[in-house]
Parts: C-alpha cells; sequence; structure tokens
C-alpha cells in the first residue's frame, strides 16, 4: 500500500514522527528507523523541535513531543463543552456563585463555558471573554502545571509569583481575591486530558462580600469536585475512542 501523500516532506516528517512512537531515538537510531538520509532526518527533527511535535530527553535523544498530547486533549474539546453545561450548573447551583470554564489560548484565556447567577450582584463573564494570563486564579491553575521555561515567561508581569503556584500544585486548587478586579474573588481547579496535561480550568467567581477573602476555604472541594468530573468525561471519551 502507497503512504505517500504527494508531498514529500510531509511524509517525511510523518515517518519521523512514527519512528518516535516505538521509544526515544539518537539521531543515528532515526536514520536506521525511517530510511532517511542523516541531514535529512537531523533537519526535520529539529524542525519538528520548534513546533514541540518532537522534544529531546535526559540524554538528548530525540522523543515525541507536547504538542500531540495537545492536539490530543483538543480532540476532545467537544466532548468537554458538551459535559461542561450540567458541571457548571451544578457548581452555580451549590455554590450560588457564577461558573466559568477556561482555556488557555496563547497570551490569553477563553472563557468557553458559563453558568451564570439568575439574581442579584453578578462577576458576569460571557462565553468568549478574552482574560488575561498575568491574574486570577484561572490563569494560575493554567499555568501552574506547564513546563518550566512556559512557566517562567508567563510570570512575568503576573500577580502571582512562581511560589504562589507552586502552592497551587501542592493542594490541587487556586484562589485568588482582588487580583483580576477589584472587589472579585474566585476559586478554580485544574480539568486534565487523558495524558494528564491541564487543558482548562473550572472556576467560580464572585464579590469578595460573599466569597471572603479565603474563598477556598468555602469552596475548593466543590470546584475541584466539579473537575474532576469534567476530567473523567474526557478519560471515558479516550477509552471509548481506543476500543
Amino acid at each position: 500500500m502507497d503512504n505517500s501523500s504527494g508531498v514529500g516532506v510531509l511524509d517525511k516528517a510523518a515517518t519521523v514522527l512514527s519512528a518516535l512512537e516505538a521509544g526515544p531515538a539518537t539521531l543515528a537510531q532515526l536514520v536506521g528507523a525511517t530510511g532517511l538520509a542523516r541531514p535529512t532526518a537531523h533537519r526535520l527533527a529539529v524542525a519538528l523541535e520548534h513546533h514541540r511535535l518532537v522534544a529531546r530527553d535526559m540524554q538528548g535523544r530525540f522523543v515525541l513531543g507536547p504538542r500531540l498530547a495537545e492536539l490530543s486533549s483538543a480532540a476532545g474539546e467537544d466532548r468537554l463543552l458538551a459535559a461542561a453545561g450540567p458541571v457548571l450548573g451544578a457548581l452555580r447551583d451549590h455554590t450560588n456563585e457564577s461558573a466559568q470554564l477556561f482555556r488557555r489560548q496563547g497570551d490569553q484565556r477563553i472563557c468557553v463555558a458559563a453558568a451564570e447567577r439568575p439574581m442579584g450582584l453578578r462577576d458576569t463573564i460571557p462565553v468568549g471573554s478574552s482574560l488575561t494570563m498575568l491574574a486570577g486564579s484561572a490563569a494560575q491553575i493554567l499555568l501552574a502545571w506547564e513546563e518550566p521555561d512556559r512557566l517562567h515567561r508567563g510570570l512575568q508581569g503576573a500577580r502571582f509569583n512562581a511560589t504562589a503556584l507552586s502552592a497551587v500544585r501542592r493542594r490541587g486548587w487556586a484562589q485568588s481575591v482582588g487580583e483580576r478586579e477589584p472587589g472579585v474573588a474566585s476559586v478554580s481547579a485544574p480539568v486534565r486530558g487523558p495524558s494528564g496535561r491541564v487543558v482548562a480550568a473550572v472556576s467560580i467567581s464572585g464579590p469578595i462580600e460573599r466569597l471572603s477573602r479565603q474563598p477556598g476555604r468555602l469552596h475548593a472541594a466543590t470546584v475541584v469536585a466539579g473537575a474532576n468530573k469534567l476530567t473523567e468525561v474526557l478519560r471515558r471519551a479516550h477509552q471509548a475512542s481506543q476500543g
């Protein structure tokens, strides 16, 4: 069977990725597995590394990169959004605060789903809103588990620091009080894809007068439980896709 697509460089890049599916490989091993000329194999592997489709392990060998896991997680996004409505609604009803689901997009975080309080003072964040990655508990969640170099870059100009993100990783949730907007507090927890990577953040937000200056004490357990439900949805969807 001819596996050629007619686009030579793409076919060769796919050959490199397929070879790395078997595990880490030195350049010599990559050449042997793909049949490509050494300069071609090296050029393609380095180009794929630039796009994070390939990475290096501690021994400098080529391995499949983190971007593949991100793309795999994104493939389950529709399932995530379908499940988000009921989970956010239950979260709103249990906490009596607005609930949101955020995904990172470059240097911003996007509200992709929300459940608003029907009455009273609200911290309204419409679906589609683009918010900063430099402040707020959802931003902390979406940055805390990033690779060290991306985490370091993300902290530049942020209202939180590395120590705060270390605490977020340890306890599994984040809180903010007047960090993104004066008078507003929030609590967030991570949604993880099948690979374990954080792909979204579930949040509740509202006025400090209701949430207090320690909103995590009031609602962290509930927010974490909601995020875990969505993580389970993605895990089951992945298992189903594997047959």
